[in-house]
């Protein structure tokens, strides 16, 4: 198969299985096709996967991902020691970890082709993050608290492992509860990281998309916890700050490479 043909099998087997082939019909052109397959990905509830369908998956996963750029964390220039920053998508970096901002469900994005992190995150790695997930919470049996950290596997990602953080949600004034929660998540991944031994970790942009915490109070919160667990561990960390926009990278170069906050 070549990739056009990978998407439209992949979505022919989704549709079979939601029982939608007289409801959605499959595009002509591959980008449209693209789109209905991270959709309907999206959607699907965690359920066991036929094993031709989870390997045709990531035949399509890794040739998307081998035609691409993938930056590898461990030769990011450091702003100060220890702490790189890197513009770009976090699914298509080398790393031991990245850490994705996640819900309290801890089953990823269940709206069609969100523009959040946790659904690019959960696209990227394929339908089996969301199984690992699932299983995870079924031990746990109740939502995942803010502030903590969970482990999964990568799969499809290029980073090795998937750290997922629950981070505070604003509605209406930002109190200081919710600095301490942000603070918080931060400390977990980064003890959870240690815990695993894992060497570079790359961090999102915890709680400042959908849940609003402010960029500008969230991005000295970020490097204060960061630099305070590398200073007391002595844990050998390359920490990774991913940004995607261009204010925000010039928010953390404007805090980065200095001795105080």
């Amino acid at each position: 198969m070549n990739q056009e043909e990978r998407c439209v099998w992949l979505i022919r087997q989704l549709l079979r299985e939601q029982r939608w082939e007289d409801q959605i019909k499959i595009p002509d052109q591959f980008p449209q096709c693209q789109r209905l397959l991270r959709g309907l990905m999206n959607v699907r509830p965690p359920w066991p996967a036929d094993p031709e369908w989870l390997r045709i998956q990531d035949d399509y996963l890794q040739t998307e991902l081998n035609s691409s750029v993938i930056p590898d964390a461990t030769e990011l220039p450091e702003l100060e020691p220890g702490i790189s920053l890197w513009q770009g998508d976090i699914t298509k970096i080398k790393a031991d970890a990245i850490v994705n901002a996640a819900n309290n469900a801890l089953l990823g994005c269940f709206i069609p082709n969100h523009g959040c992190i946790d659904n690019a995150i959960h696209s990227a790695a394929g339908i089996q993050l969301r199984q690992a997930c699932q299983t995870l919470m079924e031990k746990q049996k109740m939502p995942e608290p803010v502030g903590q950290a969970k482990i999964t596997s990568g799969f499809n990602l290029p980073a090795s492992w998937v750290l997922h953080t629950v981070g505070p949600q604003i509605q209406g004034v930002l109190k200081p509860r919710h600095c301490e929660q942000l603070a918080s998540c931060y400390t977990a991944c980064l003890q959870k990281a240690a815990d695993y031994q894992l060497k570079t970790l790359v961090f999102c942009c915890i709680s400042t998309g959908e849940y609003h915490f402010p960029p500008q109070t969230a991005a000295p919160i970020a490097i204060r916890t960061v630099r305070t667990f590398l200073a007391r561990s002595g844990y050998p960390f390359k920490v990774i700050f991913n940004v995607f926009r261009d204010q925000d990278a010039q928010l953390y170069r404007s805090l980065l490479g200095h001795s105080g906050d």
